[in-house]
């Protein structure tokens, strides 16, 4: 196999094990919704717990990366791939410990009954995972049209952001026993924005990729 062909595979094995790391990422913040909406603190702790294995991946992929870089001496796109590839690790990684904040408010909150029917928050949630998914799907068959898809959906996110934490607070004079709880809801709807922001910012270094130019999708 010739050298171009050995640095190709590599590429391909890059992106199969972020793949991987991104398929985990989102179990996790999955599952640390469910926790939520269950108020099942023992799957809180597991996704707590479980936040090694990516971070794990992610020093798995720049290792590869770097030594990629170290050993091949990668010219223009193929550098800029590899660039990319830190990059997303990087988002996706924190994915994961925004899935961690989610469940340890779980726990916080923990068999309390809900203050509110939560309805709106796993409705924010699904927009924000929908953008995850087209910018890891984006990322994989480096396609910046659906990055920039996906980016569209980031001010819908921070709409139900405001409007949620809005409401969120009217509930602390009516429920001061609840207040603890309305208080972690409140930093949920920020988790879930985040992960919009961390789709994004994927989607964005997609085109950067395909473009060699840096933009701002969200601007």
């Amino acid at each position: 196999m010739n050298t171009r062909a050995n640095f190709d595979q590599s590429l391909q094995e890059l992106k199969t094990l972020q793949l991987k790391m991104a398929g985990e990422a989102e179990t996790a913040v999955k599952n640390a919704m469910l926790s939520l909406l269950n108020r099942d603190v023992e799957l809180a702790n597991k996704v707590i717990n479980g936040d090694n294995l990516i971070d794990d991946l992610e020093y798995e992929i720049h290792e590869k990366a770097l030594m990629l870089i170290a050993r091949q001496s990668p010219v223009a796109k193929d550098l800029r791939r590899l660039h990319v590839a830190l990059k997303v690790s990087s988002e996706v990684e924190r994915l994961g410990d925004i899935a961690v904040n989610i469940a340890k408010s779980t726990v916080q909150i923990g068999n309390e009954q809900h203050v509110k029917e939560l309805i709106d928050i796993p409705q924010m949630m699904e927009v924000a995972l929908e953008m995850l998914t087209d910018a890891i799907t984006a990322f994989y068959s480096e396609d910046p049209a659906l990055a920039k898809k996906c980016a569209q959906k980031d001010d819908q996110v921070d709409k139900m952001f405001g409007e949620l934490v809005q409401e969120l607070l009217t509930y602390i004079p009516k429920n001061p026993d609840f207040t603890n709880q309305i208080i972690q809801l409140a930093y949920v709807c920020r988790y879930i924005e985040r992960i919009a922001d961390h789709a994004t910012n994927i989607a964005e270094n997609v085109v950067y990729l395909e473009t060699g130019k840096r933009y701002n999708l969200n601007g």
